[in-house]
Formats: structure tokens, sequence, C-alpha cells
């Protein structure tokens, strides 16, 4: 490809644990997570322009390409931070579902650090943009870095873990959004009865024994989310039942993945869940 256009993949992430320590007195939530990346990924084309400026193009007409799009707003933190002059044009086509807790929004902003890095040959190492990237969102330094990791403090102290043991997932979005805020300000953060076992589930990572992580797989989110959404409980309790050996909802939601050990029966359950109301976007996918 030539070195005036390049093209990035911004993977989704899922939740295979989030706790909720604390509400702290600056109003943010202190959390303990296993964050892991799939294999769905939104498509960021950067092109150098003759022009000055950022222009953001996207092909979703709900999601605006203006300062309100956090691709808009990293690129606008690269250009003032290392003074790039030369215009550039972003296009982004999504295929993450939006409002979904899969960190689409952030992920297509870490992306963007990468690719303006490589485009403008800035220099930035992985920290460095990480440090940058928490000013966008408390998920872009994760998603800066992929893989499986262990989230800490708002979620932007990371440890980077051995990589989950291999397995397939299938990713089911209701028909429904869910605010990110709404979720955190209605969650009683200090009188949780279930905190998942994070450190067990590092632990069965470090092993490779998915049926161990998937055991201890648990999100207090769900407190919220799934008491007002009950489709979120339909959800996992069919992909149980179709042999998933656990299923969860991510982040805030109303994404709900389930974690298979065959192909076929992931394959069954994506067919299933294809086919019935309650899901607007339902995906096959695997971790990268």
């Amino acid at each position: 490809m030539d070195s005036d256009r390049i093209q990035r993949k911004a993977y989704a992430k899922v939740n295979l644990g989030l706790d909720v320590l604390r509400r702290r007195e600056d109003g943010y939530h202190e959390v303990r997570m296993i964050m892991q990346t799939v294999d769905l990924y939104d498509t960021l084309t950067f092109s150098k322009q003759k022009e000055k400026g950022i222009l953001v193009l996207t092909d979703q007409e709900a999601l605006p390409g203006d300062e309100s799009n956090l691709v808009y707003r990293a690129a606008k933190l690269i250009t003032d931070t290392y003074g790039v002059e030369q215009g550039i044009r972003i296009d982004l086509q999504k295929r993450i579902p939006m409002a979904a807790g899969m960190a689409g929004g952030s992920t297509d902003a870490a992306a963007v650090f990468h690719g303006m890095n490589e485009l403008f040959d800035l220099g930035m190492g992985q920290e460095e943009m990480c440090r940058l990237g928490v000013r966008i969102g408390a998920d872009v330094p994760y998603c800066i870095m992929g893989g499986t990791a262990l989230a800490e403090g708002i979620g932007e102290k990371l440890t980077p873990l051995k990589a989950a043991p291999s397995c397939f997932v299938v990713i089911a979005k209701p028909d429904l959004e869910v605010s990110t805020k709404y979720v955190y300000e209605n969650l009683q953060a200090d009188s949780l009865a279930f905190h998942p076992d994070i450190d067990g589930m590092q632990a069965a990572i470090d092993m490779g024994n998915l049926q161990e992580m998937a055991k201890r797989m648990g999100n207090v989110l769900e407190t919220v989310t799934e008491t007002r959404y009950p489709v979120i409980t339909q959800l996992k309790e069919l992909m149980k039942a179709g042999g998933a050996l656990n299923a969860l909802m991510s982040g805030s939601g109303p994404t709900v993945f389930g974690i298979f050990d065959t192909q076929e029966s992931a394959g069954n359950i994506y067919e299933e869940l294809k086919n019935k109301k309650i899901t607007s976007q339902v995906f096959l996918s695997a971790l990268v």
C-alpha cells in the first residue's frame, strides 16, 4: 500500500471478568477486569490530504464524523500534540455493534493512534500512545495494546497476560442500546453480593485451562443491565443450553457472548440466533 494511505483493523473487546471494587470520590469506579480482543473488527483507512484539517467519514448515518466521534477526537489530540500540519482523511467502516459494551468507539480511537503514528512517522511507542489515549477514554489504552490483559484503576492500569486459551465465541447483540453512564450510576458498588474470581481466572489462563477460565466468568454490571433487560438472561441461557461453557454480558451490555470449545456447537448456536427475533446482530468469532 502506498505511503499516503494505510488501513488498520480495530478489534472489539469482551470482558471475561469484570469486577467493580468501589466508587471513588471523583465519581469514577475502581475496576478489576480481564479484557480480551475478539475477531470482530471495524476497518479504518487513513489518507493524507492536501487540504489541512481532519475529515472523518463513516458508513453509518447514526455515527457522525464530528467532534462527538472518538475517531475525530483522537486525530485532533495527535495533530495538536505532534504539530501535524498535513490534512488527514479517515474512512471508518463499522462492523462492531454500537453502544454494545464492546469498546467499539474506543478501539476505533486506538486504531487512530496506530494509523497516524505510521502514516506520519511520529515515532510514538505503545506507552506514549496509552498515555495520550486515556485522555480520550478509559478503554483506549487497552485497545491500543489488545490481546489478553488485566485492567485495574479506572481501566487504564494494564498488565499483559498470557494469551487466553483458544476457543470459539458467539456474540449476540439484542435490539437495544444501553447507556454506560446509566449502568454505573445505578450500580450498588458497595453492596454487591457477588464478585468474580479474577485471580482464579488469571491462574486458569496461565495454565491454558479453558474450562476453569470459563467457570470463573462474571460481570457485576449484569446486576443493573440484566435486571432491566430480561433478554440478556434469555440469551445467556440459550447459549448455555446450546453447549456454551459459559455466557456473559460484555461491559455494560447489552451484548452477550458465549465461549464454546467446539466449532460445531458454536456454529449451531450462531445459526439458531440468526433466526431469532431477540437479536439484531450475531457474529461467530474467536479470540485474537
